[in-house]
C-alpha cells in the first residue's frame, strides 16, 4: 500500500493527481494488469479525501483505458494497449509502400493466395452461366442464411451432409464473422481466452467490446493446457478463440489429444470454443488432421471458414456453423449488420464447387505451395538456421521465427532495417496482447513471392542479422 502514498499538490485536483499517480504505477509494472485496486473506502481513509474523490479518480482511470471494475468485485489494474502505437507505425510505413513500389520489394507479408494462381478466367465463365440462367434473381436479397444452393453445397461438400444447411450463415469473410459471434456472445468484461500470440484482428474486435482477454501459450501442438485450465478454474470464460490449423502466426497446428481434452474442458467449464479454420486445405505432409467441430458432440463449437485466403479474395465469402443455443441470437445479428452478403458472388461459388473446379484449384495449389514451402525451409537452414529458433509448420503460407537473443536486434528494429534493403517482414509485436511481448519474432509468408525473391529475401534477412 505505501505505493500509493502521494503528496498533493494545491494546484490540481485532488482526484487527477490520484488517477495520475495509479497510472504510472501501472506503466512502471509496479501495478500488475488485473490486479485489485485498493477500495473506495481504504484508499480516501489512506489518503485523508473524500471517498467521492476516489470515485473521480477510478472513473478517470476507467474512460482512459487504465482500469475496469467487476460488479460486487472492485476496481482492478489494466495496462493499456501499447499494440496501436506499434500498429500504427507498421501501417503507416506499408501503406507509404503500395501500389507500384511494391513490386521493387521482396514482400513477405501477404496473407493470401499469389495472384498468379487465382483462377480468374474459369471464374468469369462461372459467373457468365449464373447470369445466363439466374438473370436478375442473381442480384437479389431474399436467404438472409445465404443463398440455400451454397449452403447446400458446403453441407454435402465439406461436411458430408452431418451439418445441416439451415445451421449454416454466409458471411462476408472470416473477420465478419468474428465481428458478428463477438457481438452477439460478448459482453463488456466477459472473459475471453486466446492464443499467444494470436491473430491481431480478433484480438482487436475483443477488445472493441471489452472485453477482458486472457492468453494462454501456443507451443508446437497447441496452447498449454494447464496455462489453461488454471484461467478456467479461476474465471469463468465465456469462449476461447482458436485456430486449429497452421495458426497465424506460429504456423502450429492442435494435437487430436489436444482437441479432445479442450472439448471437454468446455463443456466442464461452460464456455464456447471460437474455431477459425484458418488454411485447413493447405497440407504438405502426411497428417491427419481435424477440426474442433467434426469432433464435437457437445455443441460447444462456433466455427468460422473464409474462402477468401485461398480463393478470390475479392469475393469476400466465408460461413459459420453455431451451436443450437446460439443460432438465432448469431443470425440475427448478422442480418443487423448487413442484411445479405452478395447473392452473385455466392451462386457462382455455389457452381464452381458443384463442377468440381473447386477441388482442382485446392489440389493445384498444394501442389505448387508444396513446392515453395520445401524450397523455403532450404533457404532457413542454409541461411537462417543459426539465427532464429522456429518449427516446421506442415501446412499453411508462413513460418515464424525467433530472433537469437545474443544478436540484440528486436523485431521493429529488423522490420526497418530489412524495409531499408527492400524487404518487408511481419513484426512479432502485431500478434500480442502486449506488443513488447513480441519483440523478439516476426513472420515470414510465402504466399505471394516467387522461389527466386524468396531466397534472396532470406539471404539480406541473414545479413542484417550477421551485422549485429
Amino acid at each position: 500500500m505505501n505505493n500509493f502514498e502521494i503528496e498533493f499538490s494545491s494546484e490540481v485536483p485532488k482526484y487527477l493527481q490520484i488517477s495520475n499517480h495509479i497510472q504510472k504505477l501501472i506503466d512502471d509494472n509496479f501495478l500488475i494488469d488485473g490486479e485489485k485496486l485498493p477500495s473506495i473506502r481504504k484508499l480516501s481513509k489512506m489518503l485523508i479525501v473524500n471517498e467521492v474523490t476516489v470515485v473521480s479518480a477510478y472513473k478517470k482511470l476507467e474512460a482512459e483505458g487504465y482500469a475496469y471494475q467487476k460488479m460486487g468485485s472492485g476496481t482492478y489494474a489494466k495496462r493499456r494497449d501499447i499494440n496501436i502505437k506499434f500498429k500504427k507505425e507498421y501501417s503507416n510505413t506499408l501503406k507509404k509502400i503500395s501500389g507500384h513500389s511494391l513490386k521493387n520489394y521482396v514482400d513477405f507479408t501477404g496473407e493470401i493466395t499469389s495472384s498468379e494462381f487465382f483462377p480468374v478466367a474459369v471464374f468469369k465463365d462461372v459467373l457468365n452461366e449464373v447470369l445466363d440462367r439466374d438473370g436478375t434473381e442473381a442480384f437479389a436479397y431474399k436467404e438472409s442464411l445465404g443463398y440455400e444452393g451454397l449452403r447446400n453445397s458446403i453441407s454435402s461438400f465439406f461436411w458430408d451432409n452431418k451439418v445441416s444447411s439451415e445451421d449454416i450463415l454466409i458471411l462476408s469473410g472470416a473477420q465478419q464473422g468474428i465481428d458478428i459471434l463477438s457481438k452477439s456472445i460478448i459482453n463488456i468484461h466477459d472473459n475471453v481466452v486466446v492464443e499467444k500470440p494470436t491473430y491481431g484482428g480478433a484480438l482487436t474486435v475483443f477488445k472493441w467490446r471489452r472485453a477482458n482477454i486472457f492468453e494462454v501459450d501456443m507451443l508446437e501442438d497447441g496452447i498449454n493446457l494447464t496455462q489453461f485450465e488454471e484461467i478456467l478454474k479461476k474465471n469463468k470464460i465465456r469462449c476461447f478463440y482458436a485456430m486449429s490449423y497452421f495458426q497465424n502466426p506460429t504456423g502450429a497446428s492442435y494435437s487430436l489429444d489436444k482437441k479432445l481434452r479442450i472439448l471437454e474442458f468446455a463443456e466442464l467449464y461452460d464456455f464456447y470454443i471460437v474455431e477459425d479454420d484458418y488454411l485447413s486445405e493447405l497440407i504438405y505432409d502426411n497428417k491427419v488432421y481435424k477440426s474442433f467441430k467434426s469432433l464435437d458432440v457437445n455443441d460447444r463449437v462456433i466455427y468460422i471458414k473464409s474462402f477468401s485466403k485461398i480463393f478470390l479474395p475479392g469475393i469476400r465469402l466465408g460461413y459459420m456453423i453455431s451451436p443450437e443455443k446460439l443460432k438465432e441470437h448469431i443470425q440475427n445479428s448478422k442480418i443487423n449488420t448487413d442484411i445479405s452478403t452478395s447473392s452473385l458472388m455466392q451462386r457462382a461459388l455455389d457452381l464452381y464447387i458443384n463442377k468440381d473446379l473447386w477441388k482442382e484449384h485446392i489440389s493445384h495449389l498444394n501442389m505448387v505451395y508444396k513446392e515453395k514451402y520445401n524450397f523455403m525451409i532450404e533457404c532457413i537452414e542454409k541461411k537462417l538456421h543459426c539465427k532464429v529458433s522456429y518449427y516446421k509448420p506442415g501446412g499453411g503460407i508462413h513460418f515464424y521465427f525467433k530472433i537469437d537473443a545474443t544478436l540484440n536486434i528486436n523485431a521493429m528494429e529488423l522490420f526497418y532495417r530489412c524495409k531499408d534493403r527492400k524487404v518487408l517482414i511481419t513484426p512479432g509485436i502485431l500478434f500480442y496482447k502486449n506488443a513488447q511481448e513480441g519483440n523478439n519474432y516476426f513472420r515470414l509468408s510465402f504466399s505471394e513471392i516467387r522461389k527466386d525473391k524468396i531466397e534472396e529475401g532470406i539471404r539480406i534477412i541473414s545479413e542484417i542479422l550477421s551485422c549485429k
